[in-house]
């Protein structure tokens, strides 16, 4: 992103957490809580937290990861204990950082 609206990238990320939040929800509705326990995340690597974009996602909740990169744990901001609910909603919120923003982001998850 050579040229950063950062109100476009605001959009985005908003648009990124409803998107996730839908995802979770749907996949609740599916699995309910008879799942393993854990966690899941989006990690975005390539934005310095001090750029544009990186203040923006730190604006929407990401924060320094230990091993680089920026975090954001559970995107979904789904109440379940459910691994696959939150995993649901990392991989979407990835997906949109992916293809609108062209961010390196990638969900993860693990078992708690």
């Amino acid at each position: 992103m050579s040229t950063v609206d950062t109100t476009q990238v605001a959009i985005v990320l908003h648009q990124a957490q409803v998107a996730a939040q839908e995802a979770s929800v749907q996949a609740y509705a599916t699995i309910g809580e008879r799942d393993a326990c854990g966690f899941a995340w989006v990690k975005v690597r390539g934005v310095r937290i001090n750029s544009r974009v990186g203040k923006e996602l730190v604006k929407a909740g990401f924060g320094k990861d230990w091993n680089g990169g920026l975090m954001l744990w559970n995107p979904g901001r789904h109440n379940t204990q459910s691994v696959s609910v939150k995993e649901a909603g990392a991989v979407v919120y990835a997906d949109y950082l992916r293809n609108q923003l062209g961010l390196e982001a990638h969900a993860g998850s693990r078992l708690d």
